[in-house]
């Protein structure tokens, strides 16, 4: 017996779904906050003072925080190579767009304070806010069309096409449940980069994210909400017809899905998946009350618990689908059928049984040296 045999291929699926989602939201946790500073810096910097203070307050983490968007995106090309081929061909716009609003982010950071003038630093800054907002809003929408349904088939040798012309590829993109999507994800980013802002700055700058951090997550709890009840009366979901064969080959064609129903029937299917949008009500509320109240490092930990209980909702309520398609629903991603092969999943469950830990508690001790306020004397000595 081989060691890989050790693992069923249908327990590696599982694994490496869940593991994608741990990477995403770790993403979320930490770079969330990094974007919902960018996105709130107009708004509570009134001085260049303000402003550079807003700034180190994310400085030294951020490129740290990026690791996880670079895992998520190494995880998804190795472990499920079909998602990966069908969604980046017909995204490619849209993540064109995300890729030039994440590149203003370190060039901002790095140009910002290179010189003295005025005009200079409010360019920049409007880049930094650019750079922190879009891709926050469109991460949402990202989210919000995988719910829909996507417009692509399958070759019979397994090549991803789109229905549509270039241009539509990305105007498709924008559609109003989709923008909803993004809305809930833009306000929980910048509630979460409020208690960001609440945890390290402190005096008038603190309250005025604290004022606008509170607005914001009672945008995010409405959108949600919302999003759920279109979801339950306006969205078909999808099913697997028939029996559903967890330790298949890696064929999507395989499978016989139809389109219809409700996505939320996975609730009275596996009823305890209620406790993700629990999660997300629970966070949100009480981040909001933290907030208001001006309480700081419980106030960034209910807005965490927020985060992932409101991205795990849609893994869960998904499952076990990952990317469906609404021309030939038959060729909907599902993880049952679009992994890597058991080899594979093995041997990245080992890699990353070794370099997780190890990234974790790197993170952990990064952010335990950087405990504390930033100050006007600490901005003083830095090139931010």
């Amino acid at each position: 017996m081989i060691l890989s045999d050790l693992i069923e291929l249908e327990t590696l699926r599982v694994i490496w779904w869940a593991l994608m989602g741990v990477l995403l939201i770790a993403f979320a946790l930490t770079d969330g906050f990094d974007m919902g500073v960018g996105t709130l810096l107009p708004f509570v910097a009134k001085t260049d003072v303000e402003r550079r203070i807003v700034i180190n307050t994310v400085g030294p983490v951020w490129e740290g925080n990026q690791v996880w968007f670079i895992l998520g995106g190494g995880a998804i090309f190795a472990a499920w190579p079909p998602l990966y081929a069908a969604s980046f061909s017909g995204f490619y716009l849209a993540m064109f767009a995300l890729l030039a609003a994440l590149i203003l982010r370190p060039v901002a950071f790095k140009y910002r304070s290179k010189r003295e003038s005025t005009a200079w630093r409010a360019g920049w800054d409007r880049a930094l806010f650019v750079g922190s907002s879009v891709p926050a809003l469109l991460f949402g929408v990202a989210v919000g069309n995988v719910l829909l349904g996507v417009p692509f088939y399958l070759t019979d040798d397994l090549m991803p096409m789109y229905e549509g012309n270039f241009a539509m590829k990305f105007l498709g993109l924008l559609r109003p449940f989709a923008l909803l999507a993004g809305v809930v994800s833009l306000s929980m980013l910048v509630m979460h980069g409020a208690a960001w802002l609440s945890l390290k700055a402190e005096g008038p700058l603190a309250a005025r994210a604290r004022a606008i951090g509170t607005y914001a997550g009672m945008i995010a709890a409405a959108t949600y909400a919302l999003a759920g009840l279109w979801l339950a009366v306006g969205i078909d979901g999808f099913a697997i017809q028939g029996e559903v064969v967890r330790d298949g080959p890696s064929n999507p064609l395989y499978s016989t899905v139809i389109h219809g129903g409700s996505w939320l029937s996975a609730y009275s299917d596996r009823p305890w998946i209620a406790i993700a949008p629990l999660m997300g009500f629970v966070g949100i509320a009480l981040a909001v009350l933290g907030l208001r109240a001006g309480r700081e490092v419980s106030t960034l930990l209910w807005s965490k618990l927020a985060i992932t209980g409101i991205i795990s909702s849609v893994g869960l309520t998904m499952f076990p689908f990952i990317l469906p398609s609404t021309v030939r629903p038959d060729s909907s991603l599902t993880v049952w059928d679009a992994s890597s092969s058991h080899l594979t999943l093995f041997v990245m469950l080992v890699a990353g049984a070794i370099f997780l830990p190890i990234i974790m508690a790197y993170t952990a001790w990064v952010y335990k040296v950087l405990w504390g306020k930033v100050t006007e004397d600490d901005v003083s000595e830095q090139s931010y």
